[in-house]
């Protein structure tokens, strides 16, 4: 995905597009929308309006209400996820797995996806998932998703995995990033940025209601000193609510919904 002034990220739903539709609230450059929840005639029309679509799916975790949802042997289902407790962390190794995860990918590739974000691919942080998750497994999994996702020519994206990102930012051709400023990571991205010329997408999630969100956290949040100085290089930041709906707040304090 090329970079541009901004970007929207919508899981929860998507974007209301007549096949007629003649732009997008908000006239973002690049749209990130759920694989499964958006339909291929919804895509086709974001691309003849220019957007990049990228196209989320969980990588990492089984969810009981995809399509695919009970091609997932129970041998590779681990813990409950604490923030999401209907998800559970998947073996990553298992080939199983991975043909499920392929054919989510061939899927993009059909819909139309210019790139795909694989999501929670991160399972050795959370005490290897209950199916004893290291960090080389992320990596060696990462490898695959990269050359599946090429095989398909599609672009692939990091979610998050800061840890692995050394390891694999040669893999990747962007990155999407959930709450850096609150955690204190931002500046991890400054080689990934900088250096290899590649964008990350940074979300900040408010606890306050978007009406009620005081201008000095959005302020807080874009102007961290790790972000401002990123905001430069490749580094995009938008504020949503957690649960990813059509709202966003930009950095100069506009919002809009689509």
């Amino acid at each position: 995905p090329r970079i541009g002034p901004t970007f929207q990220i919508i899981l929860s739903g998507v974007p209301d597009l007549k096949p007629d539709a003649t732009r997008m609230v908000p006239e973002a450059d690049i749209y990130d929308v759920d694989l499964f929840r958006t339909e291929k005639r919804t895509i086709e029309t974001m691309k003849r309006l220019n957007k990049t679509v990228v196209c989320y799916f969980s990588g990492g975790t089984y969810e009981p209400n995809r399509p695919d949802s009970k091609e997932f042997a129970t041998v590779d289902k681990g813990n409950r996820l604490a923030q999401w407790p209907n998800e559970k962390w998947l073996r990553l190794p298992s080939r199983s797995v991975r043909r499920i995860i392929e054919n989510r990918i061939k899927l993009a590739r059909e819909k139309g996806c210019d790139a795909v974000d694989p999501d929670n691919i991160d399972g050795y942080g959370a005490a290897g998932g209950g199916v004893g998750l290291t960090k080389r497994d992320s990596i060696n999994f990462v490898q695959f998703l990269s050359k599946t996702a090429a095989n398909y020519n599609l672009a692939l994206g990091l979610k998050n995995g800061l840890e692995i990102l050394p390891d694999v930012k040669h893999l990747v051709h962007f990155a999407v990033n959930e709450e850096c400023v609150k955690n204190n990571e931002c500046g991890i991205y400054e080689s990934f940025t900088a250096k290899d010329n590649k964008p990350v997408f940074h979300i900040e999630y408010p606890v306050n209601k978007p009406q009620t969100l005081p201008d000095t956290t959005r302020k807080r949040w874009c102007a961290d000193k790790d972000s401002r100085k990123l905001q430069m290089r490749n580094f995009q930041t938008v504020i949503k609510l957690k649960n990813l709906d059509g709202w966003v707040l930009y950095c100069d304090g506009s919002h809009a919904t689509t």
